[in-house]
């Protein structure tokens, strides 16, 4: 059973969206999380919080030992596609993919949602907003707080926690529903 996790982190990324479901994994589902990014440099999240990632996701040749990809959210950004290479690999090779609030646009910009139904928390009217080309493909959004289609993931921002339930359960962190529930809400191990 592989037990690492990757997790993309960027500057100004919604920390808080991936918190919990990064505390359960690594304590309850006892994974390994490997931070990876464009470059090792401090990223400074939403927060305020700075992270160091681990890895360059260059460096990230052989995806085998991973058993998913974690995306969080952050502002739309077209030329942001590092990490769409990667996405592409856990995806086409059957490995989770999860992704909440705006990160969906990554995976439209790799194609990935052309395949999947998703949701995402970038609404048309937001791109329209913002002046952008959407990177989502509207014929497979379904307005929902969590998607899960096959081995993809998405939520929308406000609905962390259900994105960390839903990971959670496809990765197996809990053996019945009442470890499930205790584990959840848990803060201290």
């Amino acid at each position: 059973m592989k037990n690492k996790i990757l997790c993309y982190i960027y500057e100004n990324m919604a920390d808080f969206e991936i918190s919990l479901l990064l505390h359960r994994l690594r304590n309850a589902g006892r994974r390994d999380i490997t931070f990876l990014s464009e470059e090792i440099s401090p990223v400074r999240a939403q927060s305020g919080m700075t992270f160091l990632p681990e890895t360059k996701i260059s460096d990230i040749q052989d995806i085998s030992s991973y058993e998913a990809l974690i995306i969080p959210g952050g502002p739309i950004n077209n030329e942001q596609n590092a990490i769409c290479e990667t996405a592409c690999q856990m995806i086409s090779s059957g490995r989770l993919v999860a992704a909440i609030c705006f990160a969906p646009q990554i995976l439209g910009r790799a194609g990935i949602l052309d395949h999947y139904q998703y949701t995402t928390s970038c609404s048309p009217e937001k791109i329209k907003q913002l002046g952008v080309s959407d990177p989502c493909p509207r014929q497979n959004y379904i307005m929902a707080r969590c998607v899960t289609d096959r081995n993809l993931i998405t939520a929308q921002g406000y609905a962390f926690v259900d994105f960390a339930l839903c990971v959670c359960d496809y990765l197996h962190i809990f053996e019945n529903e009442t470890q499930r529930y205790e584990q959840l809400l848990r803060i201290k191990e």
